[in-house]
């Protein structure tokens, strides 16, 4: 493995700091410093107001112009790179590099040499020269993401480098000294790998100076219209097609999902969407998994027991059948056009027509009121 297959993420220097969203950082310069915008951010990183959020970027405001150290906790797909991309961009260190360091892609042979370096002829086929991750990010931040996944047996050495700044490079006499921020990131429970011995505690106290632990997509629901909104643009531009509409009934759909794979899950719900949508209407009827297709409040008992409960075929038909009616009824038995069934059920109306006379639903006898 040569220098250039390092997987180093870099931040562009260049990239303009009045866009990301924030308060100013007091005593920080004011090329890093960033504006106030009710807690949205929406600088390419992290989108959304939520109470939950807000709380998050309350600490990060107050973490970032320090040099402490961060773990930052919280489920796949909840955007822990991006946070720690956003703290980077708001420290004194922000012109400096950033340097992602997937811990659980690095085998046990080539650890050292990948962190710290090796010199011309330090093994077999070592023909050049090579700096370490860590030498890479001197001056700037280092993120140390899937900690959690590094072999017990070589957290030693990760960790000599984060207490004392210093490393050797395989192959040298010599002691080299590096300056870094270090930021990590798992979504193991850290605590329980030392309980079970799988984490060293010296490291895990090493890094647990400042931590951070980001919340699921399901507890900041809040945040979906906008997440949504922001990535039809962008992924719309990617793709250079035109951005569909997203209507009340679509946000309503997304938010009735629990989202398990979080914001990553969203982003390729919403990606398919846009692609099916040929810029008419977003496509959620057939991006979404099936599991958010049904909606609604539960029409039986059986209906509200727990997600492990298996329905029947007849089951399945009368609650779509009794959720139908629903949308028909608040819609005044409206099935096309904006505000009708189709629309608020997230479904092109020509297939809910199909679907409302597969189950003999009569239209007229929808048109009843909701208090009847």
């Amino acid at each position: 493995m040569n220098a250039a297959s390092m997987v180093v993420d870099f931040i562009d220097p260049s990239y303009p700091a009045d866009r990301l969203s924030s308060r100013p950082l007091p005593g920080a310069h004011p090329a890093h410093q960033s504006r106030e915008t009710d807690g949205t951010l929406s600088s390419g990183r992290i989108v959304g107001r939520s109470r939950a959020l807000r709380q998050v970027l309350q600490q990060v405001d107050d973490v970032a112009s320090t040099d402490a150290t961060v773990l930052i906790t919280g489920e796949s797909g909840t955007g822990k790179e991006l946070l720690a991309k956003e703290i980077h961009g708001r420290s004194l260190r922000a012109r400096r590099p950033f340097v992602k360091v997937n811990c659980s892609a690095i085998p046990r042979e080539i650890f050292e040499s990948e962190f710290f370096g090796h010199a011309r002829g330090a093994f077999t086929g070592a023909l050049h020269e090579r700096p370490g991750r860590f030498q890479v990010a001197d001056g700037g931040t280092i993120f140390l993401d899937e900690i959690g996944d590094l072999p017990v047996e070589l957290q030693p050495k990760l960790l000599r480098v984060l207490q004392e700044g210093e490393y050797e490079r395989v192959g040298e006499d010599g002691t080299r000294k590096v300056d870094v921020r270090v930021i990590a990131a798992t979504n193991h429970n850290l605590a329980e790998e030392v309980r079970t011995r799988r984490f060293r505690q010296d490291l895990f106290y090493r890094l647990h100076v400042f931590p951070l632990e980001l919340p699921p997509l399901r507890a900041r629901k809040d945040d979906i219209a906008e997440l949504a909104a922001h990535t039809i643009l962008r992924l719309s531009k990617r793709h250079r097609v035109p951005a569909p509409p997203l209507a009340r009934a679509d946000i309503e759909q997304l938010q009735r999902y629990d989202w398990p794979g979080n914001i990553r899950e969203l982003q390729n719900v919403i990606e398919r969407a846009v692609i099916l949508s040929k810029g008419v209407r977003l496509r959620l009827d057939v991006a979404l998994p099936r599991l958010a297709a049904g909606t609604a409040e539960p029409t039986s008992p059986r209906d509200s027991c727990h997600d492990d409960v298996v329905l029947t075929d007849r089951e399945c038909r009368d609650r779509e059948r009794a959720n139908m009616i629903r949308a028909l009824e608040r819609c005044g038995g409206r099935i096309y056009g904006r505000d009708g069934a189709a629309e608020l059920l997230g479904i092109n109306p020509t297939t809910l027509a199909s679907r409302l006379r597969a189950l003999e639903i009569e239209v007229t006898k929808a048109r009843r009121p909701l208090s009847s």
